[in-house]
């Protein structure tokens, strides 16, 4: 898949899904779902996405994303996606029309010849278009657009940030419902302080992005990807360690009887279940203890999963 992060150079023309996506959940599946399913061989499947997301460009904040750019392309790659552009969302942008919008850029540099969106896409200055008003402008330049509806679940819309809720309450049933698949992490392997293998569980310490959206503090069991074996079952830590007088915030994952180095490379960790927050212990031996049952108890979590074939 080709990542453009300009306007230059694109593959064209395009059939492209326009939005945020960020975690590209089972709402943002029925927008792009279109585009991967035209029959046009002669338009690139394409994602165009915004950079910055538009929250941060008009606070001034990073925002913490559930999916940053490097997994959102891993994700959309193995969707099918051809080509994903990384819109620079700046004050050229902002200024835009929303006629201009579909003149300059989905016309013009995308060359587009289709558009899905989700009924809920708003664009041009001052968020004056709206799905609707997309549909009547792409049509007077020959580009076809699609709405997709707002997808629902019970009696409430998927949206990120209903599935930030559900990762700060712990609740990966709901997370996994939401987006469609487990929850991911992804980041490289680095040197760590090696508490863990002095007292016999080395953890593997993970460098992920600044920006990415953390779930609750505490342990979990999950699965692990790494570069050359998958779903390889583990307990992971988010939090800052207490017990040894932690600062920051880590990830430490420890891989359920399974030897090996790690050091450098990229894991994927799929979160599966939330087993306790995060506490800290008398001495190194309780500490111990805790984390033998936490691995007893993840045993017997896939043990049933396993079982059940989840």
């Amino acid at each position: 898949m080709q990542i453009k992060s300009s306007l230059d150079n694109l593959l064209t023309p395009t059939a492209i899904a326009l939005g945020n996506f960020d975690g590209i959940h089972r709402g943002h599946l029925e927008v792009i779902k279109p585009v991967l399913e035209l029959d046009d061989p002669d338009c690139y499947k394409t994602v165009v996405t915004f950079d910055p997301h538009p929250q941060e460009f008009f606070t001034g904040q990073q925002r913490q994303l559930i999916t940053p750019q490097p997994e959102k392309a891993m994700i959309l790659e193995q969707l099918g996606i051809q080509q994903l552009v990384l819109l620079p969302f700046d004050r050229e942008l902002v200024k835009l029309s929303p006629q201009e919008f579909v003149t300059q850029i989905l016309n013009n540099r995308l060359q587009s010849k289709f558009v899905s969106v989700g009924e809920d896409f708003r664009f041009g200055n001052q968020r004056a278009g709206a799905a609707a008003d997309l549909v009547q402008l792409t049509a007077d330049v020959d580009i076809t657009t699609k709405i997709a509806p707002l997808e629902q679940n019970g009696e409430s819309r998927i949206s990120s940030s209903r599935i930030r809720a559900a990762l700060l309450a712990a609740d990966l049933q709901l997370t996994k419902t939401l987006l469609g698949r487990y929850y991911s992490i992804v980041g490289t392997v680095i040197n760590g302080q090696e508490i863990g293998r002095s007292i016999g569980f080395p953890t593997a310490n993970l460098k992920y992005p600044p920006e990415k959206f953390l779930p609750r503090q505490g342990v979990y069991c999950v699965r692990v990807d790494t570069a050359t074996q998958q779903q390889l079952p583990g307990v992971m830590n988010i939090g800052k360690r207490p017990t040894v007088n932690g600062v920051n915030t880590t990830i430490e994952v420890h891989l359920l009887d399974w030897d090996g180095n790690l050091y450098e490379q990229q894991l994927t960790i799929y979160l599966h279940q939330f087993l306790r927050s995060e506490q800290k212990f008398p001495d190194l031996t309780a500490l111990t203890n805790q984390i033998q049952a936490d691995c007893d108890t993840a045993r017997v979590f896939f043990q049933i999963q396993s079982s059940q074939n989840i």
